[in-house]
């Protein structure tokens, strides 16, 4: 005998049919916006190209502008004053095919191919590298990044942060796949940047404070430590010879599919505490982690740390690595000239071999 299927609840029948609609919604309107960055695009392309074949005069390009601003806004509403036409301009003159060949992709092959919506656009095409902006515009897709994050991880200097704890082959990889996570050195910035957590500078804080301050931003940090990011637990305890030991922080990053331990030291780095996070690494490494796991990676977040003291202290292949934080959002000049200095040393080695 057939089994009938149950008639489906009113109640469930509701649901079920509002989802529909919704998720009909949403892909409607990211369509649209999406409709409306390639137009944004176009129209810029039209006024350059007017520009260029009237007088090459600022006031005549503001003239013309205003008053097309004023005959579109008559006809079409809000949505393109002077200003809103001027960043139109600004859209193509930044993702024209002059840019595109940066990139080394060949102009008479360049569409331009859009995936966020215009929020992000007028902050990234502000970004004057190329290869800059083209990193973040990569991980705001893949990563889905709003605008407000978007914004956020430019002005923590992001890119340089990152290039500057890579070699120059996987900065050059920065700008045509954004971050890859591959080896455990991968997951590293120098240095992080926790201005989020609300502790000053100036004021005395402990490791507790610091520890207490992330946990109530937990989001704030796994988007700073970056991809791949899974929070397990806060001093996690365990046992050997009858002592008790506890990690500050524990994750799981599923895209290297090993533990990531962190440990927060509010002062200079100390030999005691890369020695105290061997013994945390081996005991996971030893009892905690899986055949099909990965060896744990140890990450000290310290105050200042001193390079000779990691290099001394732990063997080559410890898996553990020391990064400095701040807690203000650093100085994006200063970062870019010890990018600019340390490309410059690798090039003058590279020719030197």
């Amino acid at each position: 005998m057939k089994r009938k299927n149950k008639p489906t609840k009113p109640a469930n029948l509701f649901a079920d049919i509002s989802g529909i609609i919704e998720k009909a919604r949403q892909q409607i309107a990211s369509v649209a916006n999406l409709a409306m960055v390639y137009a944004y695009y176009e129209i810029g392309r039209h006024i350059v190209e007017d520009e260029q074949q009237g007088k090459k005069r600022a006031e005549y390009g503001k003239q013309v502008l205003t008053e097309l601003a004023n005959k579109l806004t008559e006809k079409f509403g809000k949505g393109f004053s002077f200003t809103n036409l001027n960043q139109m301009r600004q859209f193509f003159l930044a993702y024209s095919a002059k840019a595109n060949q940066i990139l080394q992709t060949p102009s008479e092959e360049f569409n331009p191919k859009f995936i966020l919506s215009w929020s992000h656009y007028l902050i990234l095409m502000r970004i004057e590298k190329v290869e800059e902006r083209r990193f973040y515009e990569i991980e705001s897709a893949e990563q889905q990044w709003s605008v407000s994050q978007l914004s956020r991880q430019y002005h923590s200097s992001l890119y340089e942060r990152l290039s500057l704890s890579r070699n120059k082959n996987k900065v050059m990889q920065l700008a045509s796949k954004g971050q890859e996570i591959e080896t455990a050195k991968d997951l590293l910035k120098n240095p992080l940047v926790l201005e989020f957590v609300g502790l000053k500078e100036e004021s005395a804080y402990s490791e507790t404070d610091l520890e207490t301050a992330i946990i109530g931003k937990l989001q704030d940090f796994l988007l700073e430590l970056g991809k791949g990011f899974l929070f397990e637990a806060r001093q996690k305890r365990f046992t050997f010879d009858e002592q008790h030991f506890f990690v500050d922080l524990v994750f799981y990053n599923r895209l290297l599919q090993c533990y990531v331990l962190i440990d927060l030291k509010t002062s200079d780095l100390k030999h005691q505490d890369l020695g105290q996070m061997q013994m945390y690494v081996n005991y996971f490494d030893r009892y905690v982690k899986k055949d099909f796991e990965k060896p744990t990676v140890g990450i000290l977040l310290c105050k200042k740390k001193t390079e000779n003291i990691v290099k001394l202290t732990l063997p080559e292949n410890a898996n553990i690595y020391a990064t400095e934080y701040n807690l203000y959002l650093p100085d994006k000049s200063l970062l870019q000239q010890k990018l600019v200095e340390w490309t410059e040393e690798f090039n003058a080695l590279e020719k030197g071999n």
